[in-house]
């Protein structure tokens, strides 16, 4: 275990959690701040025209509430941990413990492993079984641990500190939205003021809140430039079904009796891929609810052998029996139809 310093309690831990959500903090404030620029002093003390003002009032309020939203969800979606089937018992932790060599621990792994009938396709360059050493559990594929969080999280792509949480299953799709729910209030925000920037810069703007105006373009045009690159290589991933890690790291899967990366080992499809994380209700595509499929521990691979699947015998949704211990619960029990048709036959094979 990684050494701790601070109690939960302490007034150091407590400096810390606070400081974590100074980012947060920062995006509340530029958006109450552009709220005030952009209602008050833009269409309220300057716009003449009532219809041009009921517009950019509507449209802004409508994108306003979608990114906040997302955001809200973003932040506050539980991420989603491992389930207590893979976590080692006292006794075999013991044996683990007590292995004198590599090969020792692997073999405890591996009968661990089997006697759950743990869905593991993923391992390590070397082929072994992936284990948290810290959470004394074995990984799920596409799971990571968060050190900032300090647990494992379920198809983690990275923590980010501008939402203070963990990006993973249970809030990527939420993610997704808030960056391209932000990117278009940006977008919105920049258009709408552009023509009263000019105004400013040719003298002809007299308003007194015209600074105001002139800030929140150039800070729309700021966010805008760093968001639409953002946003756009997340949409690369979610059609390639990648995590960033996973980007930078391949997935290692058993390929012709050896352990190779393949970065498209979850790859179903662009569409697929995109089902996959949004859901197949389309009413819901575009809302930042709960629709992606799966349950965070098992996943659709692009390609799959006879062998495996009847090793490990129908997918199933891997939950622990006391709801509070799941941060996922509410997602979809299985896999669908429209995901399953596209597993074909390979020479991917059962790890375990």
């Amino acid at each position: 275990m990684a050494p701790r310093f601070c109690g939960l309690g302490t007034p150091c831990s407590l400096c810390l959690r606070a400081a974590k959500w100074l980012p947060v903090l920062f995006i509340v404030i530029v958006v109450v701040w552009s709220y005030y620029a952009y209602v008050l002093q833009l269409n309220l003390f300057t716009i003449t025209n009532i219809i041009e003002k009921c517009f950019y009032l509507i449209i802004y309020h409508v994108l306003l509430v979608m990114f906040l939203w997302a955001y809200w969800q973003t932040i506050f979606t539980e991420i989603g941990t491992v389930p207590k089937q893979f976590r080692l018992p006292p006794s075999e932790l013991d044996r683990y413990e007590a292995g004198e060599t590599d090969e020792a621990r692997r073999s405890v792994l591996e009968g661990f492993t089997q006697k759950q009938n743990l869905p593991i396709y993923n391992r390590t360059v070397m082929g072994e079984i992936r284990y948290c050493e810290r959470c004394v559990q074995i990984k799920p594929d596409r799971c990571h641990h968060c050190s900032v969080c300090g647990v494992c999280v379920l198809k983690l792509d990275h923590h980010c500190p501008w939402v203070n949480n963990c990006v993973s299953f249970t809030n990527y799709k939420f993610f997704v939205l808030f960056l391209g729910y932000a990117l278009l209030y940006c977008l919105f925000i920049a258009a709408t003021t552009l023509q009263y920037f000019i105004l400013f810069w040719k003298n002809q703007l007299t308003v007194d809140g015209k600074f105001h105006i002139l800030f929140v373009f150039f800070v729309s045009i700021m966010f805008a430039i760093s968001l639409v690159s953002l946003f756009g290589y997340h949409v690369f991933l979610v059609l390639k079904n990648r995590s960033t890690l996973e980007s930078f790291r391949a997935p290692i899967f058993r390929l012709n009796h050896a352990w190779v990366q393949d970065k498209d080992g979850f790859s179903l499809g662009a569409c697929n891929n995109f089902i996959e994380v949004f859901g197949e209700d389309r009413r819901k595509w575009f809302l930042p609810v709960a629709t992606s499929l799966g349950d965070g521990v098992t996943y659709p691979q692009r390609c799959i052998d006879e062998d495996q699947d009847g090793l490990l015998g129908p997918r199933h949704r891997w939950a622990d029996d006391d709801e509070s211990e799941m941060a996922y619960t509410g997602y979809s029990n299985h896999h669908t139809q429209s995901l399953e048709e596209v597993v074909v036959q390979s020479n991917h094979t059962n790890p375990v």
